[in-house]
């Protein structure tokens, strides 16, 4: 599981559903959450919390342009690529924080990645959960 620690920086909600904004250093991050402020004690402006999304939900993008409706793009550095029959684990350096794609190995051939690599880190909003704090495990 990857994991983030970040603030809560913004929250839009109606009576079910929540979109929060994190900021994680110099980004901000979208999860949409089934939560609300009021059913949810750590849903404030200012709260410390932790962000985590499975490995198999980071998509990997080069050279990406234009609009897209993913709001979780980020550059990430290729450390190291773990290269499976049918899927590869790839690992990433998100300004010093360790995070994994787990992607096909036709993806890994298609999109030539390489360590080294810069490349966009892509989440859906749906896909992030949140948990009140910072947690390393």
């Amino acid at each position: 599981m990857n994991r983030l620690k970040g603030q809560i920086v913004a929250i839009d909600s109606n009576s079910h559903l929540s979109l929060v904004d994190v900021a994680v250093g110099d980004d901000v991050f979208t999860a949409t959450l089934l939560e609300t402020p009021e059913t949810a004690d750590y849903l404030k402006i200012g709260s410390k919390v932790t962000l985590l999304f499975k490995e198999t939900e980071v998509a990997l993008a080069k050279n990406l342009s234009g609009l897209i409706s993913l709001r979780n793009r980020i550059v990430v550095t290729i450390r190291s690529i773990e290269r499976g029959d049918i899927l590869s684990a790839v690992r990433l350096d998100y300004v010093g924080n360790a995070l994994t794609s787990v992607i096909t190995a036709r993806a890994v051939d298609r999109l030539q990645l390489a360590v080294g690599d810069q490349v966009e880190a892509l989440i859906k909003a749906n896909e992030i959960a949140l948990m009140a704090g910072h947690h390393d495990d």
